[in-house]
């Protein structure tokens, strides 16, 4: 299947590669005939001049601002509409390549006659938008995920995306890298963001060379572009409540800040209250001599003293051409709580009722700095990029331990104290060039060096009598781990006629590693390989609102970290978790085709994945012991078919998906019995209403069939939200109401077999709560130019 995947890649290139084409842009601001101001999420449509028909469409930022990207040669006229204001035609205009950029400058709209009577017309920003190379841009602005507390929450609720503990994933690819404004973040970056800034989030399941071979997919999230100096500030509070757990609550604030050529941002978040989840686990060996049967439910009673993210940042432009900026970034999370734990076993040898209570006591701190150099280097947007960026990652945690068991009708009580800590230390260079030809056609091409060093150690301690602590030699360890990773690429996109778009590139990382621990034995390891990751899509328009594409891309998911770390985590007398020093990067290689037809969108795409990673638990050294722990198995094959409706009208804005997934483990992986595999319908559905000029009524519906892979099966899940919004004061203030899994069906919950081992689980959680949200915005700024770079976040996801 590889060698066939490289045919299809070179096939692409040989046709490809010699290729012309001219295309270019198309930019401009709409602005109130009256007051000057910027109009927000207008429609700019692109006609074609002969025939009217339509060519592309964008929406206009929140100062006004549009560009229309890639438009061939040719003679075109421009349609700017919003409910609020009449219909405004600007052209005839000539695209060509003597002006490859046409800047139309200031288009001036009256207000319709219907907003002067002081009748109000709202418009609708439809939820998301199918991209020409397969990429769905997601709205945020004005629609129910604005009601969300953070980015990551947005992500949770957003099509085709699922969030979970090990990461975030796109429907169909697996887990994805995350980008904040075209730099790599991670999610406790990301947590800090407002999601009152956030534009749009671009989901991007077959990305280009350019990026990071790491994960499946990419998702990039957007914030809104400012445009003239001064200053502007949004402060937002969140209460959440819910009959599950504790009240929590969400303080968010962005400033920023521009003169002339300096352009400042920073931005606070704070998060205190509480949490709460319950997994209830079944294991059972009841076929086998021992008749091993265990009943676990472990309770966690988070309390979050003091979840803080802050940033600040800086931009000064040197010329109009280049500039240089630097940010910092930083995260202290100290979480505190109980976890509380029954595990009652009956087997052959023995039958009791162990428990245990962790009282949580847990530090971490997370700070980076980057430094930024770009410039453009032509008029056509040639640019050069240089950055760096240093991180340190550390976590401290102290807890103590209370064991009260019962063997065999006898109490048995112990006193333990779980000390672990860890350390990582990342620094990461990188270089992009992207040259842009006369013709339009564009080459990038890049360079980047990541360090990585973690150190971390456990330091597990007994009492019998709750007072002497002695430690224990068998949970005791340290662990260290270096890695060297430089990588370069090459891209090449352009053009073929005036209907086609193609992209090639080939993406190279070597890789170096060593990994050393200490436990019951010593292991030293060390091993460098190095991979190519080729990319190519190819999309040709078949008239003005139906389109076709096909792509493919080859990525590589290394294993975080801490997941290579044997260093066990307690839970209880006979439950632990470890990660696993010899896991092997997960490699995969993905295609897909898809067709768009005006509101309509379909894809279907294949996977291949080469020892995918998956947790399981698995008998430990004793009959009775259990390890969750990280493995590899030998194949993964993955299917899809997605299909997209989007219906916009003044009062009524519907996005919807339909997906079907397939996927099944190798058959060379029968220790874990494989079964059939069962395929998993998906629904999702976002809705918003405008009730007359009272307020907006939003609705969420998200829909997740069981599935089955041959391993594991997992149950149905049902989200269903509902909420209101209602602007006061000029927008300036905003009150947002909404009820969260109204029914309490999002939990996950399914079952596996391994070996002879049949396990069964049940997670609650507080996904149903009730949250009152104001958002205050403040001050005056039309244009934030401040563009930071983030280099090493590759790095810093597998850090987390």
């Amino acid at each position: 299947m590889h060698k066939n995947f490289k045919i299809l890649f070179f096939l692409i290139f040989s046709m490809t590669i010699h290729a012309q084409a001219q295309s270019g842009r198309i930019k401009g601001i709409a602005l109130d005939m009256k007051t000057r101001q910027g109009i927000e999420f207008a429609t700019v449509v692109l006609l074609l001049a002969n025939d009217s028909s339509i060519v592309k469409n964008v929406f206009t930022d929140s100062s006004g601002h549009f560009q229309l990207n890639e438009v061939t040669d040719g003679n075109y006229i421009l349609l700017i509409s919003s409910v609020e204001y009449l219909k405004k035609y600007h052209g005839p205009l000539l695209v060509n390549s003597a002006r490859p950029v046409l800047d139309v400058g200031e288009l001036l709209i009256s207000v319709h006659q219907r907003v002067l009577n002081s009748i109000e017309v709202v418009g609708q920003v439809p939820l998301f938008r199918n991209k020409a190379n397969g990429t769905v841009e997601v709205n945020v602005a004005n629609t129910i995920l604005s009601n969300s507390t953070s980015a990551i929450e947005i992500l949770s609720r957003s099509p085709g995306v699922a969030v979970t503990d090990d990461g975030i994933s796109v429907l169909g690819k697996g887990e994805a890298i995350i980008y904040l404004n075209g730099r790599r973040v991670t999610m406790e970056q990301l947590s800090a963001v407002s999601s009152s800034i956030i534009r749009s989030i671009e989901i991007i399941p077959n990305p280009s060379s350019k990026y990071d071979a790491e994960g499946k997919a990419v998702i990039n999230v957007i914030t809104v572009v400012r445009t003239a100096d001064g200053y502007k500030g949004t402060l937002k509070q969140y209460l959440s409540v819910s009959d599950f757990t504790g009240p929590s609550r969400n303080t968010n604030l962005d400033l920023n800040y521009k003169k002339n050529k300096l352009s400042l941002t920073g931005s606070y978040g704070l998060l205190v209250g509480k949490g709460k989840e319950i997994l209830n686990t079944t294991r059972s060996r009841l076929n086998t001599p021992d008749h091993f049967l265990s009943v676990l439910m472990t309770d966690w009673d988070r309390d979050y003293r003091n979840f803080s993210n802050y940033n600040l940042g800086g931009q000064y432009d040197l010329d109009e051409k280049s500039y240089i900026s630097a940010a910092y970034t930083g995260a202290y999370n100290h979480l505190g709580g109980r976890t509380r734990s029954e595990n009652a076993i009956t087997s052959t040898s023995i039958d009791g009722l162990f428990r245990s209570d962790i009282a949580n006591n847990n530090r971490v701190r997370n700070n980076s700095v980057t430094l930024n150099y770009g410039k453009n280097i032509d008029s056509l947007g040639s640019s050069l990029f240089v950055g760096g960026q240093y991180a340190g990652y550390g976590s401290n945690t102290d807890d103590g331990i209370k064991e009260d068991n019962l063997v065999e009708g006898q109490e048995q009580l112990r006193t333990l104290n779980n000390k672990s800590s860890y350390n990582i230390r990342l620094l990461t260079v990188q270089l992009d060039y992207t040259k842009i030809f006369h013709r339009h056609n564009k080459i990038e091409l890049g360079a980047k060096l990541g360090y990585a060093a973690n150190r971390s150690g456990t330091d597990f301690l007994i009492a019998q009598n709750g007072i002497d602590f002695e430690p224990d030699d068998r949970q005791s360890a340290w662990f260290k781990y270096r890695e060297l990773i430089p990588a370069a690429y090459l891209n090449f996109n352009g053009l073929l006629g005036k209907k086609t778009t193609y992209g090639i590139g080939l993406r190279t990382e070597w890789s170096k590693y060593q990994l050393e621990t200490d436990g019951e034995t010593l292991q030293k390891m060390e091993d460098q390989y190095i991979d190519f990751f080729p990319s190519t899509f190819i999309a040709f328009k078949v008239s003005g609102q139906s389109e076709i594409r096909a792509s493919y891309v080859s990525r590589i998911s290394r294993p975080r970290y801490q997941a290579l770390n044997p260093s066990g985590v307690y839970q209880d007398a006979y439950t632990r978790i470890e990660g696993n020093p010899f896991l092997q990067p997960e490699r995969t290689n993905a295609v897909e085709i898809g067709a768009s037809f005006k509101v309509y969108s379909v894809k279907l795409g294949y996977s291949q994945r080469k020892d995918p990673i998956t947790w399981a638990a698995l008998r430990g050294k004793t009959e009775n012991d259990y390890v969750l722990k990280p493995l590899n198995l030998k194949q993964l094959n993955s299917w899809f078919l997605s299909l997209s409706v989007s219906l916009n009208k003044n009062w009524w804005t519907s996005s919807n998906t339909f997906n079907i997934s397939y996927d099944k483990f190798g058959a060379d992986d029968a220790l874990f019995g494989l079964k059939e595999g069962r395929p998993q319908l998906s629904i999702y559905s976002s809705n918003t209403f405008n009730i007359g000029k009272v307020f907006r009524l939003q609705t969420l519906v998200r829909y997740t069939g069981g599935e089955s892979d041959g391993l594991y099966y997992s149950k149905e899940q049902l989200l269903t939200a509902i909420g209101i919004e209602k602007d006061f004061f000029n927008k300036s203030l905003r009150l947002n109401l909404m009820a969260n899994d109204l029914f309490r069906r999002d939990k996950p919950a399914g079952h596996y077999e391994i070996g002879q081992t049949y396990i069964e689980y049940a997670r609650k959680n507080n996904n149903k709560y009730y949250r009152l949200s104001l958002t205050y915005a403040f001050g005056r700024l039309d244009k934030m130019t401040y563009s930071n770079k983030s280099t090493g976040q590759t790095e810093n996801n597998r850090a987390q």
